[in-house]
This record gives structure tokens, sequence and C-alpha cells, in this order.
């Protein structure tokens, strides 16, 4: 598929919960679509399976949770090794992309709707990975503009 037409999925990689979303890159936003239960980082590979069979995306982002300074975490290796397993049992390409504030964010636009605010019952995972995705489409959107350094 070309780049600007690309269907992407986006994963917020947690230890209790993976958030995913779906967008097209014409559109440059993306629409939640689950959270899936995880038992310490371990999903239900048959639920993501049968997710990028519907879906097909042409992508996947994973979520990569540096920290403010830009140094990884133990959380970083742990989304980085959940990229590679996407990629090795379903053969997608898997790029990551920092995710510094997305959760923060989604918290936020929780609020800002009235949302609960038990994160560990109602978790944002999803609006995250939301977040995650439109990062990686601004990205993309700046890289191929006029004078962009490839």
């Amino acid at each position: 598929m070309p780049q600007g037409q690309r269907r992407v999925l986006a994963f917020d990689f947690g230890t209790r919960r993976i958030g995913v979303a779906s967008g097209q890159e014409m559109l440059g936003t993306g629409q939640a679509l689950a959270m899936l239960p995880a038992s310490d980082g371990l999903p239900d590979w048959q639920q993501i399976g049968t997710l990028l069979q519907e879906w097909q995306p042409d992508l996947v982002v994973v979520g990569l949770p540096l920290n403010m300074d830009g140094t990884e975490n133990d959380m970083c290796a742990r989304a980085r090794k959940f990229g590679k397993r996407l990629h090795g049992r379903f053969h997608v390409a898997v790029e990551m992309v920092d995710e510094r504030l997305t959760s923060f964010a989604a918290k936020g636009d929780v609020m800002a709707a009235g949302g609960s605010r038990n994160y560990g019952k109602h978790g944002v995972d999803d609006r995250a990975a939301v977040l995650i995705l439109e990062t990686w489409f601004n990205q993309q959107s700046q890289d191929t503009r006029p004078g962009a350094i490839q």
C-alpha cells in the first residue's frame, strides 16, 4: 500500500491491559477498538490475531514509553519485545512510537468528558492507543513535507 493510504493499528502496551486503535493514514485520525486483558504483559495472542485478521493493517505501531528525558526504562524493553512478537507471530511491519504523555493526555480526556477516575477498573489504554496512532500520523505528515529530511 502506498504511503499516505495505509491502514494502521496501534497498540498501547501495558502489563494489565493493552489498548488497541485503528486508523487510516489518509485521514490522520484513529478510533479506539479494544482494551485487551494481559497477564504480566502477556496478551491473549488469539485475540490479537483476530483483530489483525479483521482489520488487515498495512502497518502496526507500538507505543514506546520513554522517560521524559528520552531515556529508556524497563517498560520500553517490554514494549519492544511485544512489538517483536507481533512481527514474529503475524508477519506484520511494526514501528515503535514515542508515547510520552499519551496515558496522561488520555486520562485528561476522560476527566474532561466526565468519565470515571478509577483507571484501574476503567482503563484509558484504548484512548492512549488512539493518541499513539495520531502521534505517528503527525510524524508521517511532517516527514513528507517539502524539505523534510528523509
